[in-house]
């Protein structure tokens, strides 16, 4: 490789930084390639989760959450990286080339980095602390570095029954409910929502999250339900392309770490955004028809008597990597289970 190009293992170390990206169900849907003077990021179409996801929305959030969790990476290790979004149209599959020139790390650079393998996915409740709105700026700043406005959503009313209904829809939905079961509830898997990371439905709560299979995570308990002092951002773009929902992904991982950096619990919500009725009622009540809702994030202090929440399980990068001639190099798809 030429000089000004990282070494495979620096490459190798950003990339297993990014895969600590979330994804829908932690379906990690992404593949690399390696090039001599570039990094390629590529949607792995066969999984789709057809009956969470009808349009793809959530696949391209996820692609997004690692592009932008790489660019974090690579830039603490000395590089900067300078994405090439959808470089091929005859390859819709290309999310991205990225090229690498050297860079001196900032401390921003270092701190979101260091928040990758501590952030995690909340799905408790969080305390009654009030979230400073100088951290909810500083987090809209970063999303509107990626080209995304952040709304903190006020009209919380809306959002909840945008939250009830879209529940009632996926509950009388089987297909949905048999993909959900196939992702979720895990023991062992590298993939899908494992059952120690999800806590049991929580009728008191506010904003309940999706009602994942066999949850074990024990529920918190801080004084009264209205106690729960969440702060709920909503992550829009003036378009719905593909390219707006990729941007909203990255966006999304700016927000996430960044709040991760201020000692912020996180939880991103998108089961309302899934179905079009609800996706128009947000859309309404909290962008007053002004953009598009690509994503909700939870945030807030978590109790101090919150367990610590164990990593959810990631495919090795070798699984993870192609050869530049298609070919899958490592055994994700034989493990991972499909619908």
């Amino acid at each position: 490789m030429d000089v000004e190009f990282p070494d495979d293992g620096t490459i190798r170390t950003a990339i297993a930084l990014a895969m600590r990206a979330p994804s829908v169900h932690n379906s990690q849907p992404w593949r690399w390639r390696i090039g001599d003077e570039s990094v390629h990021l590529y949607v792995d179409p066969t999984i789709l989760l057809r009956h969470t996801d009808p349009d793809g929305r959530d696949l391209m959030l996820s692609c997004g959450t690692v592009l932008h969790h790489f660019r974090v990476a690579i830039a603490s290790l000395g590089w900067r990286a300078r994405a090439h979004r959808f470089p091929n149209p005859a390859d819709p599959q290309h999310i991205a080339a990225i090229e690498l020139v050297r860079h001196v790390p900032s401390e921003q650079d270092i701190a979101m980095a260091a928040a990758i393998p501590s952030r995690r996915t909340d799905r408790r409740r969080y305390s009654s602390w009030p979230v400073p709105l100088g951290h909810i700026a500083l987090i809209a700043a970063r999303a509107a570095q990626e080209g995304v406005l952040l709304y903190r959503a006020e009209a919380l009313s809306h959002v909840e029954r945008a939250l009830a209904e879209s529940a009632a829809t996926h509950a009388r939905d089987a297909n949905y409910q048999s993909e959900l079961k196939v992702w979720s509830g895990r023991r062992g898997s590298l993939d899908g929502v494992p059952a120690s990371n999800t806590p049991a439905p929580d009728d008191t709560t506010r904003m309940p999250s999706r009602a994942f299979a066999n949850p074990q995570l024990q529920q918190t308990r801080s004084g009264q339900p209205d106690d729960d002092a969440t702060e709920l951002l909503v992550l829009a773009t003036p378009s719905d392309d593909i390219m707006s929902r990729l941007r909203a992904g990255e966006a999304t991982s700016a927000a996430l770490l960044t709040a991760t950096t201020l000692g912020l619990a996180t939880c991103a919500l998108t089961e309302p955004l899934e179905l079009p009725e609800t996706r128009a009622l947000i859309r309404s009540a909290v962008l007053d028809d002004s953009g598009f809702p690509q994503i909700m994030v939870r945030i807030g202090w978590a109790p101090p008597s919150a367990d610590p929440l164990p990593a959810t399980p990631r495919h090795t990068v070798d699984e993870m990597i192609d050869s530049f001639d298609g070919a899958m190099v490592g055994r994700r798809h034989e493990s991972v289970q499909k619908y």
